[in-house]
């Protein structure tokens, strides 16, 4: 599982959507929004939310401005609607986290394999820019900022530590606090990888970094093992 689908993969309803717009089942608006959010995602991430247009957004796409509006409410929906991708997608692997890793039946390989697919999803796609551009909009949108943070990263973390919380209950770990050991391992895993990719856009998608990035995250769970493990 990956933090990073495609864009087109996924449509997202997100808060003050036009119901009948990003609910429908017209395979016509299913393209288009796909196409919309793709492009919206690539210009937001070159300029910025208020350096964007939806004549820009519909430019990139290809398509008119007119089609941007029969499926979007405005720039702010269409902005909403990618970072609600990536939330989702977010939920979605915390899910598979919370089962997989809690289920493991050998540590070592469980949590290396865990570390390397937290740095791989975190610091190899999307996420990154994508949380650059919100840290950057969070005074314009800070109720959806705390949302993305709650949901997606905040989610993720509740995951790993109720996955501890189960290996310790199976004498694997020894946790006394279990937020307190999931925010170590995270932060083993990707911590200063993560600050170092928040500023430094040019490094995006630089595969030696991410392979060095994994490498250290692989380090990490096993320092995390030394002090965890029962």
């Amino acid at each position: 599982m990956s933090l990073n689908p495609e864009p087109s993969q996924v449509a997202i309803p997100v808060a003050n959507a036009n119901p009948g717009r990003v609910r429908s089942e017209d395979p016509r608006i299913t393209r288009s929004r796909a196409l919309i959010m793709a492009a919206a995602e690539r210009v937001f991430l070159e300029r910025g939310f208020p350096g964007t247009s939806v004549d820009d957004i519909a430019a990139e796409a290809g398509v008119s401005k007119r089609t941007v509006y029969n499926v979007f409410v405005d720039k702010e929906q269409l902005f909403r609607a990618i970072l609600g991708e990536a939330i989702a997608t977010a939920e979605r692997y915390a899910r598979e986290v919370a089962t997989t890793t809690a289920d493991a039946q050998d540590l070592e390989p469980a949590l290396r394999e865990l570390a390397r697919e937290l740095a791989a999803s975190v610091l190899g796609g999307r996420v990154v820019p994508l949380r650059r551009l919100l840290i950057g909009e969070a005074s314009r949108f800070p109720e959806f900022a705390r949302e993305y943070y709650e949901r997606a990263p905040g989610r993720v973390m509740t995951a790993i530590a109720a996955a501890f919380d189960a290996l310790a209950a199976r004498g694997l770990l020894r946790v006394d606090d279990a937020e307190l050991a999931a925010e170590h391992f995270a932060f083993l895993a990707i911590g200063p990888s993560l600050d170092r990719a928040l500023f430094e856009p040019a490094a995006d998608g630089d595969g030696a970094g991410l392979e060095a990035a994994i490498a250290r995250a692989e380090h990490g769970a096993a320092v995390f093992l030394r002090a965890y493990r029962a």
